[in-house]
């Protein structure tokens, strides 16, 4: 992680996954999935936008669908019990 991407993740940018479903250009009745992660800004997704811009000028497979999930990198630190306690002789 750089110190960029540090700057970024506390002004409120988050770890973004979009999967991404296209037609198959030579099989349109076809579908293929690419996923594509970076961090990004909700709701307005300054990252991802210009790259599906660029996907619909540039490249031949047309796009289907697009699902979005972010999760924040920098969070409180999680702790949960033991559920279980397990004794070796």
């Amino acid at each position: 992680m750089t110190t960029s991407d540090l700057a970024c993740q506390l002004e409120g940018y988050r770890l973004t996954t979009a999967e991404i479903l296209y037609r198959m250009p030579d099989h349109p009745p076809l579908l293929q999935t690419f996923v594509w992660q970076a961090l990004d800004l909700a709701p307005r997704y300054p990252v991802l936008h210009p790259f599906l811009e660029f996907w619909q000028r540039n490249l031949d497979g047309p796009l289907h669908s697009v699902r979005v999930a972010q999760a924040p990198l920098i969070r409180p630190a999680r702790v949960r019990h033991a559920e279980a306690l397990l004794r070796i002789h």
